[in-house]
């Protein structure tokens, strides 16, 4: 009898125990627009390991990929209305809310250290709390990420030169690559990034402003023949949490968020893009796709074209009494 006692109280703590950790456990509500096997899903996933790992199953996420929650324009909402504890946001998606931020994506601008993701990301993830805090009210940036940059890709017509642009219908991604498109006498099309393949397909648009990696990821093999390097500019993406809810954590998770993020995580991500572009342009190759270079003098011609889109971008956020050419010059520094 006593040891049929001893045992049902250890059953009873047992219980008691893991109720109690059940009770103290977090779980973060994160949104995505993006497809299950992009690479924001598949970071956000190891991050999410992480904090399980470091936190004794004390701190998880949900992952709610493909826009579950909301399509890309709402993301930057969610957070910060605290529907979604934290989401992926892409700036491009809401023209004029974050247009410091945008600098970032101006065409032919990056870091002088290099184009690639991993460096970008890391700096414009460096200059977020002076810059970008204020942008992104009610959510705290976790990081920020820039994309490779985004290609031209068509369905038919080969550009041997910039001139073969003009006319065609090309989808874009905001502000920046519609006056880009515009200046370069092609036609930009608000297309959804999951309906692009669709309306290559149908005739409805004649190119895309894509990474190598979006490429693969939204399956264009099928419908694009044609790349155009060098990537023209590219695109930035904020990792972001409500405030409310990264202030409700206990103090030592608040702590593990801030020391699995911020600049280091940012080139952790920039590093696994730049892989996944890497492996975008060899699926573009194993498809077909024929990727054509401009030369030298077409490249100038393209930076000729696009200086005037920079200045103008600068100044405009400079006379809102934002510091557009501060910031700007310390990014691409």
């Amino acid at each position: 009898m006593k040891h049929a006692f001893i045992c049902k109280v250890g059953i009873a703590l047992a219980v008691g125990v893991a109720s109690i950790a059940s009770a103290s456990a977090e779980t973060l509500k994160v949104s995505t627009f993006l497809p299950p096997k992009h690479a924001f899903n598949r970071m956000l996933t190891q991050w999410g390991e992480e904090l399980a790992e470091k936190s004794g199953g004390e701190l998880t996420i949900n992952l709610f990929p493909a826009g579950q929650l909301g399509p890309a324009p709402r993301q930057y909402d969610l957070a910060a209305s605290g529907a979604a504890d934290i989401s992926v946001v892409l700036h491009a998606a809401t023209p004029g809310r974050f247009p410091m931020t945008g600098l970032a994506a101006m065409p032919l601008s990056y870091p002088s250290e290099g184009s690639n993701s991993a460096v970008s990301s890391k700096r414009l993830t460096e200059l977020a709390p002076e810059y970008l805090a204020a942008e992104h009210p009610g959510t705290k940036i976790l990081w920020m990420a820039v994309t490779p940059p985004l290609k031209i890709n068509l369905a038919d017509k080969k550009p041997a030169t910039l001139d073969d642009l003009k006319g065609l219908r090309i989808r874009y991604a905001g502000k920046v690559f519609q006056q880009m498109i515009e200046s370069l006498g092609a036609s930009p099309m608000p297309v959804p990034p999951g309906e692009v393949s669709e309306a290559m397909a149908k005739g409805v648009i004649d190119g895309a402003t894509f990474p190598f990696e979006a490429v693969m990821a939204f399956d264009l093999g099928q419908v694009v023949k044609y790349s155009l390097e060098p990537g023209m500019a590219s695109a930035t993406f904020a990792v972001v949490m409500n405030e409310t809810s990264f202030n409700a954590l206990p103090e030592k998770l608040q702590k593990l968020i801030m020391e699995t993020t911020g600049p280091a995580r940012a080139a952790t991500f920039g590093a696994m893009w730049d892989e996944g572009e890497a492996k975008g342009r060899q699926y573009a190759v194993d498809h077909g796709i024929d990727i054509v270079t401009l030369d030298d003098g077409q490249v100038k011609k393209l930076t000729e074209i696009v200086t005037p889109i920079i200045d103008a971008s600068i100044n405009a956020v400079d006379e809102s009494g934002k510091p557009g050419r501060a910031f700007y010059d310390a990014y691409t520094k």
